[in-house]
């Protein structure tokens, strides 16, 4: 069996060349990618043309600002990096089928085996580079038998040791000390230098021979291991600045006073402990087609081909628990055209008496030309659906009583309205928490929402069955509420009314209808027979008086 290679691509500007390439605009500007770090925004990633100009990465916003004036910043999107990390971990599947993301900005690859592929390691890293010079990306890379050992050489190779501290380097130590230190530094018993290959895109690339992890490692920085800041600096106020350094002390001290971690991650980077890597499981991909040695173009014909389509498509999602919410029939025409049905449910299923019908409306849709060579069935998006789960006696009481009550036709009608005027325009109102009587409910989508299991709350005083936006009445500005008012055009008198019930804003919100501070709501009976929901408010940013907002009848 062929020696491991592991490689370690690194893309250090992965967050601003991932807007680059949207907006090619922004590689001539200075950019660069902000986060909220511990309530600071701090900057992650920025282009070539920042880097010059003196910002880093690591560096507070305002200080990136004040090195660079004309800095473009954009908030960081952790959920598209991620999205483009993935696509290119598909690139990466022509190099080994073993590619695993890692640190949320690089690639690891296991090469063991495959490198024979392109005529060698060198030629492979070619290929890399060629490729990412393509796709507008800044690659480090790293080569080397353990995962490790890789990742230190991708991000550390070429680096010198550094002191966190001012004057105390290892030239001001004692002359016994460096005597000892320069012993320690021969522990490895010598070995030939690593390899260091320039990159095209000015980035150091570094490739440790076979059998060269030990000689590849020692003259690296300790941060190189993928130990924690703090650790780090312990040992560099110990004198210990390199991994060399780190090779000679005795391992048992190292773990008294270090813990196991900072002798975990010496043994992954030499090979003594597995450090595997695990590729990423490929999403599932449900999807079916049938080819017709005839052209067809009837209705009859196109339920037909759903008839045998749909079972097929359902039984593998039932044997990977799985139930479809969106999916999508294409119609292959002769003339090479395609015609396709988008359904969206408005509840996982993978049963196909439920899905049938709801196909069918939409196939008057499909215009068959000369006649349609192929159908194919594909599960655009997928839930989790288990036919067994693991509940109390109440919950399954209700699941059973809500099957024999026939409950499920509800999903079914909203699935039937759904595919003719679409599930977003179906919605459901729910209870929500707040004071303000606009804010007490929620619009939902009935489709993506359950009804709320708790009655809904009931208000301290009666609630009109219409309510509108604020409308002006014409009253004396006064809380005392007016005998006679002034509304809508009409000249109303006052019959009998209850109140007042005072409702104070959210201070916290600036809502523009509550700029006139707090309210005072009277139910009103006008003689002619209407039941208003009037209020005066007091004032805050705006001049106090009486106001509409419904009405009971």
């Amino acid at each position: 069996m062929p020696d491991r290679r592991i490689l370690s691509l690194w893309f250090p500007r992965l967050g601003a060349e991932r807007l680059i390439r949207r907006a090619p605009v922004l590689a001539s500007q200075p950019l660069a990618i902000v986060d909220e770090v511990h309530n600071m925004q701090v900057v992650t990633a920025l282009n070539d043309v920042a880097q010059a100009a003196g910002v880093t990465s690591g560096q507070p916003a305002r200080d990136a600002h004040a090195v660079c004036p004309g800095l473009l910043t954009r908030q960081r999107s952790p959920d598209a990096e991620v999205r483009f990390l993935a696509a290119l971990q598909r690139w990466a599947g022509k190099f080994s089928p073993w590619v695993s993301p890692e640190d949320n900005d690089a690639l690891v690859v296991d090469l063991t085996g495959c490198a024979h592929l392109f005529g060698g390691e060198d030629a492979l890293i070619n290929v890399v580079e060629a490729d990412c010079e393509d796709l507008g990306l800044t690659v480090c890379i790293g080569l080397a038998d353990t995962r490790g050992a890789a990742w230190a050489l991708a991000r550390f190779a070429g680096q010198a040791a550094r002191s966190d501290r001012s004057g105390d380097a290892i030239d001001q130590e004692a002359r016994a000390t460096r005597s000892r230190a320069g012993k320690r530094r021969h522990w490895t018993k010598g070995g030939a230098a690593p390899q260091v290959r320039v990159s095209g895109r000015a980035q150091a690339g570094r490739i440790a021979a076979p059998g060269q992890t030990y000689s590849a490692l020692s003259p690296l920085p300790i941060a190189a291991l993928r130990l924690t800041p703090d650790t780090t600096a312990q040992l560099g106020r110990l004198g210990l600045r390199t991994v060399g350094d780190l090779l000679g002390q005795p391992r048992a001290a190292l773990a008294r006073r270090f813990g196991k971690g900072l002798v975990l991650r010496l043994d992954q980077a030499l090979g003594s402990a597995p450090e595997p890597v695990s590729p990423a499981k490929p999403p599932d991909h449900f999807a079916v087609r049938m080819t017709l040695p005839e052209p067809i173009g009837l209705v009859e014909d196109i339920e037909a081909g759903i008839d045998r389509l749909l079972p097929r498509l359902c039984e593998m999602l039932k044997a990977k628990g799985r139930g479809v919410r969106r999916i999508a029939l294409q119609a292959y025409r002769s003339d090479h055209a395609v015609e396709t049905v988008d359904l969206s449910l408005a509840r996982p299923t993978h049963i196909p008496d439920r899905i049938r019908p709801l196909l069918v409306m939409k196939i008057d849709s499909i215009d068959a030309g000369f006649g349609i060579d192929m159908l194919r069935m594909e599960a655009l998006l997928t839930e989790p659906l288990h036919d067994v789960q693991t509940v109390g006696h109440i919950q399954a009481g209700a699941a059973v009583r809500k099957r024999l009550d026939g409950q499920t036709t509800l999903d079914d009608l909203m699935g039937r309205l759904g595919a003719r005027v679409g599930l977003d325009s179906i919605t459901r109102v729910l209870p929500a928490s707040s004071n303000i009587p606009e804010k007490t409910f929620a619009r939902h989508a009935a489709a993506w929402s359950e009804p709320s299991p708790d009655p809904w709350p009931r208000p301290a005083a009666p609630r009109p069955l219409l309510m509108w936006r604020p409308e002006p009445v014409m009253a004396p500005d006064t809380p005392n509420l007016p005998q006679t008012f002034r509304w809508r055009g009409q000249e109303l008198h006052r019959l009998r009314a209850t109140g007042p019930e005072r409702i104070a804003p959210e201070w916290w919100l600036d809502d523009p209808d509550w700029r006139t501070g707090v309210r005072d709501y009277w139910v009103t009976d006008t003689q002619d027979g209407q039941r208003l929901w009037l209020y005066f408010a007091h004032g805050a940013a705006m001049s106090p008086g009486w106001f509409c907002q419904g009405s009971f009848c």
